[in-house]
């Protein structure tokens, strides 16, 4: 017999509340079977919650899950279609990460200048602030 979780098993494993599980159900990303108001989880939804999550932590979208997940799932391309998908996300985020990174970089140079002119205004009693 096939592994099967409930939400507060998952909650756990994933160190997530059973809101954020049913959050993923209502956009599709998984989909538990039910038995009466029970939700059974599958290995398969298991799995998907692990992508999801890792992929939240990559700074993907909602809607670059879904089609990184649909990917897998579609039967032409595949795991190679998804690959392939997830490597253009990531150089995508990258690149804007990367740009963040130089942008922080530069204020903080700038804060340093300011603070650099104050504290030399501040030693010559002659000039204000």
């Amino acid at each position: 017999m096939a592994q099967t979780y409930t939400i507060s098993e998952l909650s756990e494993q994933f160190d997530i509340t059973a809101r954020t599980i049913r959050f993923y159900e209502d956009q599709g990303l998984i989909s538990p079977r039910r038995e009466g108001t029970r939700r059974v989880y599958e290995e398969r939804d298991r799995v998907r919650m692990k992508l999801i999550l890792r992929a939240k932590r990559l700074g993907f979208t909602l809607s670059e899950i879904r089609e990184t997940l649909d990917l897998y799932d579609s039967a032409s391309g595949g795991e190679e279609a998804q690959g392939k998908f997830v490597l253009e996300v990531i150089n995508q985020h990258r690149a804007i990460l990367l740009q963040q990174q130089n942008d922080i970089l530069d204020v903080l140079q700038d804060m340093k200048n300011v603070e650099q002119r104050i504290l030399n205004k501040m030693k010559s009693p002659e000039q204000k602030v």
